[in-house]
């Protein structure tokens, strides 16, 4: 496997031949998933991907993209997304070639499911096999429907799975007796024998116009694992298909 040369730090300048030879894609066999760099991910795709709408950069070979229809999870999932106004939208890459997707700039993480379930934020799925089941979930309190990112999807089997990250992820233990709370803005993914609750923390400097994520909180309880990351990321809200 080959290494692209670097650059020298003493001479930012490189000629075009450098460039092309430190920025091009190489084969790196990985597998289906590959990452060209923190913030690309190569499909090697042989039949079908689901992937995040938008997320298409560039491919090879004979590709189809399908949108997904509004009703291929059912009228439960319907609502859920009518009523949040966001999450996961998907497109599904059918064929043979090589695909490759990127979300803003993100880095993303390519994870192995064995059997196993995690919950990730909509807005952080990049890309996953159909070997994963996938479900929509939402906070149970109502108030969930004013905070960006409570709008989940559960995975369920064995897969992969690629999600995103502003910038290095960081994963915090649950464990019975230790409570952990985290901003919902910041909060990428749990694992699936964790259901967290909304804890609202209103104080003055909300009604000031100086609060942040800090006065709506989630709070996870029992004994499992969660990611969050070093940003918080504002959803916006959407509407249509």
């Amino acid at each position: 496997m080959s290494t692209p040369p670097s650059l020298p730090a003493n001479n930012p300048a490189e000629s075009l031949q450098e460039f092309v030879a430190r920025t091009a894609q190489r084969d790196l066999g990985h597998g289906v998933f590959e990452l060209e760099s923190p913030r690309f991910l190569e499909v090697n795709l042989n039949g079908r991907m689901n992937t995040k709408t938008g997320s298409m950069v560039a491919y090879h070979g004979d590709i189809k993209f399908t949108r997904e229809g509004m009703l291929d999870h059912g009228v439960g999932s319907l609502l859920k997304r009518a009523i949040s106004g966001e999450g996961m939208r998907l497109t599904y890459a059918d064929g043979n070639g090589k695909l490759y997707l990127a979300d803003q700039g993100k880095k993303i993480i390519i994870l192995k499911l064995q059997n196993e379930s995690l919950i990730v934020n909509g807005n952080d799925v990049l890309a996953f096999e159909g070997s994963l089941q996938h479900k929509i979930t939402m906070m149970k309190k109502i108030v969930g429907m004013m905070a960006g990112g409570l709008f989940n999807v559960r995975f369920d089997g064995s897969g992969l799975l690629a999600i995103t990250s502003h910038y290095q992820p960081l994963t915090l233990r649950v464990q019975p007796g230790r409570p952990l709370m985290t901003d919902p803005n910041a909060t990428i993914a749990w694992s699936g024998n964790l259901n967290p609750t909304l804890k609202a923390d209103v104080s003055l400097r909300t009604f000031l116009g100086r609060g942040s994520g800090e006065s709506m909180q989630m709070r996870f309880e029992g004994d499992g694992f969660v990611i969050v990351q070093p940003y918080e990321e504002v959803y916006m809200q959407t509407t249509g298909g």
